[in-house]
């Protein structure tokens, strides 16, 4: 079975065989890695893209740069990213750049997790997350890791 997937440089959908998600597939526009080991940034161009053309769940971290918590969240929130991938795309969403996206979302604290199912917001969870705390969390909503 293949599955759909944005390159996180391009926007571009790639169709990959879930047999092969984990052998670094690579875009076949730009030909950079589909999975990076960083965190996706959330911008208005590339939000349809990561939203719509990723069977994987993708799970957004929403914050700014004055909030402590954020960034004492952000280098778990990394290494998330690298023991996630490629079971769970991620990715972060600076509410100050894309204020758009953050009153769309109705972001209303910071950090705030978003985890998204076909395009469709299935669960939120305000506050920073040690990373067991993460894992269990993203378990107990059916993502298998």
């Amino acid at each position: 079975m293949s599955m759909n997937l944005s390159c996180p440089h391009c926007n571009v959908t790639n169709r990959i065989p879930e047999s092969r998600l984990g052998d670094g597939p690579k875009c076949g526009k730009c030909k950079q890695p589909v999975f990076t080991g960083q965190p996706q940034t959330v911008t208005a161009a590339s939000l349809n893209s990561l939203l719509q053309h990723n069977d994987i769940p993708v799970l957004v971290d929403c914050w700014a740069d004055w909030c402590g918590p954020c960034k004492q969240f952000a280098p778990i929130f990394d290494q998330a990213t690298r023991q996630f991938e490629p079971q769970l795309r991620l990715a972060k969403l600076n509410t100050e750049a894309e204020q758009g996206i953050a009153a769309q979302w109705q972001i209303r604290s910071i950090p705030t997790l978003i985890l998204f199912r076909a395009g469709r917001e299935v669960a939120r969870l305000n506050g920073a997350l040690a990373l067991p705390q993460l894992q269990q969390w993203l378990q107990q909503q059916g993502v298998e890791l």
